[in-house]
């Protein structure tokens, strides 16, 4: 067999007309060549062509490249979601640096960990965030090339390097030609929001950026006619890798600096958006919006959202107001989306609620995605397929990060057994589609017993007064632990007491796994909007 297989390998080596290096940043090319003239971007009253964005990513990769800036470097940005911020998707990984995407929501000791963890050599930064910025730099100790980004519809700040992003491009050439030596080089650099401790630094491969590019391109039905408004910011998972996905199909970037309903609604209207990107507590802000925002709109808005599962009544009020919503699933490990809820046309016949529970499942693994299981972390062998049992979500595939910078213990744990273990727990349907129960440091074991928190919030969240939950195990001198619940009430809520609460649960789901305390009030959240579990439960721990 190994003698016959052995013909297919005589002369027939890999050369450069059969074989070139996978990387996302070829898509720009692409698009450029096939739609010059159409809208890439959106800002504003500004517009680019895909010549004239082709050219400015260009110049950026030019500039930096003058400056010294080449394979290995990394380059940080600290941006909203506008034309510099997209546009160093590109013009970073064409010098052969590393893009390190900053989230703005960050502290200033924790960004300057970052720029030094990374060894950042260049810091582009818009003014909006020069406090913090100015704070993290005088913290770092070190020297770094810093580039401000003077955005005109900045509302505050101040310019704290030594020029303008605009005039920094201009000393580049539109004509600069990059591409990776290696489908293997990294091209982006992410830091996970931890609970505790440091953040660990995520590492992106050219090869992984372009099979999750593609990948969106497949599942969401990407073309010429998609129009994506930045509701997701572009540090995240670097926008779930829609920053290279859109511009593969030659389709729109439509810019949002701040994420306002009063906004979002009209520019869905008025620049035909068909796509829209967000965690659940962007669908909660849309379907929570004042009604004097919610400007109709005639086109179909299809809704691709990630994280924890939506609930079914959030899911519910987005179908209402003319949305389509898909749920997804992923990690910053997994560059964004490797999993989503696929329609089925028998899901048209259920009533709402039914449908609803069906589309809030994280459902089926990408096409990019080699292999998913739900798998007995002890054991390693998969689940029973029944929705009951649970084990921990484990994957393997080319969409999966290169390991943590600097941080070989976190990585090879990671990978144990041939796996990237994800810590979600969840279950095998009998369809094959997965459904989260809930992080592993999150399922409430009460009296021998697993509850899951997101059962609970599901139910707590179909309450006509609740507009946010958060479940916790809280410690029990009998049980072991007990559900607590924090809630945010609606702002037109009645009155409603704890009591009414525990009693509504009660009503909608198995006495014991309703929470037996609620406390009212915000919840904390981290810097990409996900409610931070780790200060519910020490809160708490002083009940």
């Amino acid at each position: 067999m190994s003698d016959k297989q052995g013909i297919f390998e005589l002369g027939l080596g890999q050369n450069p007309a059969n074989h070139q290096p996978l990387s996302p940043i070829s898509f720009l090319a692409w698009a450029e060549e096939v739609y010059p003239d159409r809208t890439a971007v959106i800002h504003g009253d500004q517009r680019f062509s895909y010549a004239e964005f082709a050219g400015r990513c260009r110049r950026l990769a030019s500039a930096l490249s003058q400056r010294g800036i080449g394979k290995g470097d990394t380059v940080s940005i600290m941006s909203p979601n506008i034309p510099p911020m997209l546009e160093a998707h590109w013009g970073v990984p064409m010098t052969g640096a590393v893009l390190n995407a900053l989230n703005f929501r960050l502290d200033a000791p924790t960004i300057a960990f970052i720029l030094n963890h990374g060894e950042a050599k260049v810091l582009i930064t818009d003014k909006e965030f020069s406090p913090v910025i100015k704070d993290a730099l005088a913290q770092l100790g070190r020297d770094i090339i810093v580039i401000d980004i003077d955005d005109a519809l900045a509302t505050s700040g101040e310019l704290l390097g030594e020029m303008d992003y605009e005039a920094f491009i201009q000393e580049g050439s539109p004509d600069f030609d990059g591409s990776p030596e290696n489908e293997w080089d990294a091209i982006c650099l992410n830091y996970t929001s931890g609970t505790t401790g440091n953040p660990k630094g995520v590492v992106y491969h050219h090869r992984g950026a372009y099979l999750n590019a593609m990948g969106n391109v497949a599942v969401w039905g990407l073309n010429q006619d998609t129009v994506l408004i930045w509701t997701l910011p572009m540090f995240h998972c670097n926008g779930w890798c829609f920053t290279w996905a859109v511009t593969a199909v030659g389709g729109t970037h439509v810019c949002l600096r701040h994420l306002e309903t009063e906004k979002v609604f009209p520019m869905i209207r008025d620049h035909g958006v068909n796509l829209v990107c967000g965690a659940p507590i962007v669908l909660n802000m849309l379907v929570h919006a004042p009604d004097d925002h919610k400007v109709p709109f005639e086109q179909r808005v299809d809704v691709y959202t990630g994280g924890a599962a939506p609930p079914s009544t959030v899911i519910a009020g987005m179908e209402c107001m003319g949305f389509s919503v898909v749920h997804a699933y992923g990690l910053t490990e997994t560059y964004g989306p490797s999993t989503y809820c696929a329609w089925q046309d028998e899901w048209g016949e259920l009533d709402l609620e039914a449908k609803t529970q069906k589309m809030a499942r994280q459902g089926v693994r990408c096409h990019t995605l080699t292999e998913q299981a739900v798998i007995d972390p002890e054991t390693m062998q998969p689940v029973p397929a029944d929705g009951e049992t649970i084990g921990e979500v484990m994957i393997r595939a080319n969409t999966v990060m290169k390991g943590y910078l600097k941080n070989p213990s976190a990585t090879d744990a990671a990978f144990a057994g041939g796996w990237f273990h994800t810590g979600d727990l969840g279950v095998m349907h009998p369809d094959n589609y997965i459904e989260i129960k809930d992080r592993s440091k999150d399922i409430i074991i009460s009296g021998g017993e697993n509850i899951s928190s997101l059962e609970i919030e599901e139910t707590l969240y179909k309450h006509p007064a609740v507009m946010e939950a958060a479940v916790v195990a809280k410690p029990d001198e009998k049980w072991g632990e007990t559900p607590c619940a924090f809630v945010t009430l609606k702002p037109d809520a009645a009155d409603v007491s704890a009591d009414d609460v525990i009693e509504f649960c009660r009503g909608h789901m198995a006495h014991f796994k309703a929470p037996k305390n609620v406390i009212f009030g915000p919840l904390p959240k981290t810097s990409t909007g996900k409610i931070q579990k780790y200060v519910l439960r020490d809160q708490v721990k002083e009940l």
